[in-house]
């Protein structure tokens, strides 16, 4: 299908592939230019809002609001909502100019569903990752899961490390802790 989208992309003129467009450049609108979507299939919690804002103000602006010809929000929909709790009163955007109203429908979703269909983690180094921001005392929760999840992960990370096989023998140490004879008092 992904072919089938891409052979439409050719120039009728020349029958040469239309590169995509890399010509990009990033402004600062006033968030009251900018027109949500009324009808943006996606949703944001006010947790998710707040993990946004708190990203904003830990990493910077990463990502640019991608807005449509007539001001309209194409994505970045939850940027906005966080940058307006934080109290920002312009955001960096990418004007799309280019595009129809059918190709700007299609990115609202696509934006979105791009970003999660297929992917995955490699859970191994997402544990190892997540340790080592542990280990420097990083602040966790600005990475995007909750706390649950990042106890299992962790918790994961530290069954990991200690796992053995159970009939494993241990080695004897040259020098043994307990002889025969000792007396070892246990509690009271």
């Amino acid at each position: 299908m992904l072919l089938t989208s891409m052979a439409k992309r050719i120039d009728r003129r020349s029958d040469q592939p239309v590169p995509p467009n890399i010509d990009i450049q990033i402004e600062h609108w006033p968030i009251e230019r900018l027109i949500p979507r009324a009808n943006n299939p996606r949703t944001h919690s006010p947790a998710q809002i707040a993990a946004i804002a708190a990203s904003i103000l830990e990493f910077g602006w990463t990502n640019p609001v991608l807005v449509g010809a007539e001001n309209d929000i194409v994505a970045g929909h939850a940027r906005v909502l966080a940058a307006r709790k934080l109290g920002m009163k312009e955001v960096p955007i990418i004007l799309l100019k280019h595009l129809s109203e059918a190709q700007r429908r299609a990115l609202v979703i696509a934006d979105n569903q791009l970003s999660i269909a297929g992917a995955g983690w490699d859970a191994e180094m997402l544990r190892i990752e997540l340790a080592l921001l542990q280990d420097a005392d990083y602040d966790l929760t600005l990475v995007g899961f909750d706390e649950v999840e990042l106890a299992r992960l962790l918790e994961a990370q530290d069954a990991a490390e200690g796992l053995t096989d159970e009939d494993a023998v241990p080695d004897l140490p040259e020098a043994p802790t307990t002889v025969p004879g000792d007396l070892w008092t246990l509690g009271d």
